[in-house]
């Protein structure tokens, strides 16, 4: 998770982030200077020891644009903040529409390749297919090997696994893992953890829908399984609940200072999630959800206050 000069300059321009050196002072309108130059928290993946950071990117929909400078341009400065302040995590997926060749195109023109952890899918039936599919992912992606490549949704993903296993024996994937979005199937999702080997898994969990912690929370801290959680504000659905409401005082004691940070420390407190992977394309929330990587984080009783403050609005 190093850059390289070049790149951290060219991050630093586009940021306002101050490169070592640099003679200059500037930070993000909004971002208090002591906060912009902070690194966000590290935890490792439990299979190698390799630190991720906490809060990465989720490219469905925020990144389903056209080839113009204009409707690319917010989505390379969501880039560029996402680095400047540590992190490296994307998600996307070939089903996202154009987000790979987007995402691809804007690596590539940023010169982030290298540090960027990128996690995408396979997501079709029969392993040809799915050899297909994976090899168009790459390329898409300008790359010749992902971080991570994870079945999408378990569609038939015991061929899939197979297959995966033979990439990363290969060095095309470094980790392979599964994914689903609904809450319906955390109960397979958990049954493929406790049986098969699985780097990663993905699921949703949020303050406002927790049966991830139930079963398959504890189980992927067992397994040694890293976590990747998607849908921290269901849709949208939490902040429109929380809608001209005060964010409570006491979430100053970790340091929250908006409900979308609220929301995502609440996730990040449970030891067993590795990274959190909120979807955006605005600057303003990727700069605001990289504040929920920083500074303490809830307590366990902070926690089940933070549950009965909600279950109260």
């Amino acid at each position: 998770m190093r850059l390289s000069r070049r790149a951290f300059l060219r991050l630093a321009a586009g940021t306002g982030v101050a490169a070592a050196g640099a003679g200059t002072t500037a930070v993000p309108i909004g971002v208090p200077a002591a906060r912009a130059a902070e690194r966000i928290a590290t935890r490792p993946i439990p299979v190698s020891g390799e630190r991720l950071p906490v809060v990465g990117l989720g490219t469905w929909r925020a990144f389903d644009v056209g080839p113009g400078a204009g409707e690319r341009a917010p989505r390379k400065e969501v880039l560029r903040l996402l680095f400047a302040a540590g992190g490296s995590v994307i998600d996307t997926a070939p089903m996202y529409a154009p987000a790979e060749s987007v995402l691809g195109d804007l690596l590539a023109e940023l010169g982030v390749r290298e540090p960027a952890f990128i996690a995408t899918k396979v997501w079709t039936r029969g392993r040809a297919a799915g050899i297909a599919q994976m090899e168009a992912s790459l390329r898409h992606l300008r790359t010749d090997t992902v971080e991570l490549m994870q079945v999408h949704n378990l569609v038939d993903w015991r061929t899939h696994l197979a297959t995966l296993g033979e990439w990363k024996e290969a060095g095309r994937i470094r980790y392979l893992g599964i994914t689903h979005y609904t809450t319906g199937n955390l109960e397979r999702l958990g049954d493929i953890v406790a049986s098969a080997p699985i780097d990663f898994v993905q699921m949703a969990y949020s303050i406002e829908v927790r049966e991830a912690e139930r079963r398959l929370l504890p189980l992927a801290a067992e397994r040694g399984t890293a976590v990747l959680v998607n849908r921290p504000f269901e849709g949208g659905s939490a902040f429109r609940r929380v809608r001209g409401k005060p964010l409570p005082h006491w979430a100053d004691a970790f340091g929250a200072a908006s409900w979308g940070q609220f929301f995502l420390k609440y996730i990040l407190a449970h030891p067993a999630v590795t990274c959190v992977i909120p979807g955006t394309g605005k600057p303003r929330h990727m700069r605001d959800n990289l504040g929920a990587g920083r500074g303490p984080l809830p307590d366990a009783a902070q926690r089940r206050r933070m549950v009965r403050y909600w279950q109260s609005i």
